[in-house]
């Protein structure tokens, strides 16, 4: 009766299994079958969410638990389960998930700003700054000793607050990712990051084909918090990144060896950039796995499909 409600036919519903996988969304069915198959005597639980046709020709989503029973010779013998309508939860998610990319667009759009506007003003102005303190020491050889001293410290401490600035400036704006692409981009980045905060990163890269702009961005941000984390918490010197594309995904894993953290109680504080990561990874389709444990080390792995679906909308077919 929950599966006639559910999919709006009259009368008891007489499915074969694959008449019921016919009416599964195509994009789905394979989710589907591999939840029933991979159902075993030892591990006879399963749950799927998937997409149907109705009997007005919507799509709705539907979470299916099921329960396998086999015979003594491990052969499944049926599956009972039951259904829920999770169509209004989905939209929710949609309504969230669209929110969420709007919050992160005005972000990069926001760096952008700072970014630009710390490069062609801030650094500009400190860096002359700089000049000037080094032209006035030149000029006045005639003053004491100890003040053109003092006057040399801070002509050194202006240049090194610009060099500081340009780098801050350049990672707001992700230049280096617009105008070398993702691996390049992630080489330099890393080589610059790694001479700033004297940690040897080893990069290394496969071949890799154009990728969207907006998983170009998402990984390259995952790459800068993942290492800023390093940097800050870790306490490891050294730390590896792996940037590879296997067919139809690609793969971002930034790992370290250094004194790790209690994930649970960073996601309590919110601390650590893990929302962050987790919420831009989620948006192009992917998923991250953070895998850490106190003095054990941490490691960042995000996978992102190539081939993005477009998002789920309650569609007439």
């Amino acid at each position: 009766m929950e599966h006639t409600d559910i999919l709006g036919v009259a009368g008891p519903l007489r499915l074969t299994h694959q008449q019921f996988v016919d009416k599964i969304h195509p994009d789905d069915r394979r989710r589907f079958t591999a939840t029933i198959a991979g159902l075993s005597p030892e591990n006879p639980i399963g749950e799927v969410t998937y997409r149907v046709r109705v009997g007005d020709g919507t799509l709705v989503w539907l979470r299916s638990s099921g329960y396998g029973f086999f015979d003594g010779e491990g052969r499944m013998l049926r599956v009972v389960g039951m259904a829920a309508d999770v169509t209004d939860l989905k939209l929710a998610e949609e309504e969230l998930l669209a929110v969420n990319r709007r919050l992160i667009e005005a972000q990069e759009q926001e760096r952008a700003r700072i970014g630009r506007e710390l490069h062609d003003d801030i650094n500009q102005r400190l860096a002359l700054l700089a000049i000037e303190l080094g032209q006035l020491r030149e000029k006045h050889n005639d003053l004491p000793s100890e003040f053109r001293s003092h006057l040399h410290e801070l002509q050194k401490l202006a240049a090194d607050i610009s060099l500081s600035v340009h780098a801050l400036s350049h990672e707001l704006h992700a230049s280096t990712l617009v105008s070398l692409g993702l691996a390049k981009g992630m080489r330099s980045w890393c080589k610059q990051f790694g001479e700033r905060q004297k940690m040897e990163i080893d990069f290394k890269s496969h071949d890799l084909q154009k990728l969207p702009q907006e998983i170009s961005l998402c990984l390259f941000r995952v790459l800068q918090e993942a290492l800023n984390n390093a940097s800050k918490h870790s306490g490891a010197r050294r730390v590896e990144v792996e940037l590879a594309a296997n067919p139809g995904e690609i793969h971002l894993i930034v790992s370290d060896s250094g004194t790790g953290f209690d994930i649970e109680a960073a996601r309590q504080s919110r601390g650590l950039g893990l929302t962050s990561m987790e919420e831009r990874v989620r948006l192009v389709g992917g998923t991250i796995a953070i895998e850490s444990k106190p003095k054990g080390g941490t490691t960042v792995h995000a996978r992102v499909p190539l081939e993005s679906k477009p998002r789920f909308q309650r569609t007439v077919v």
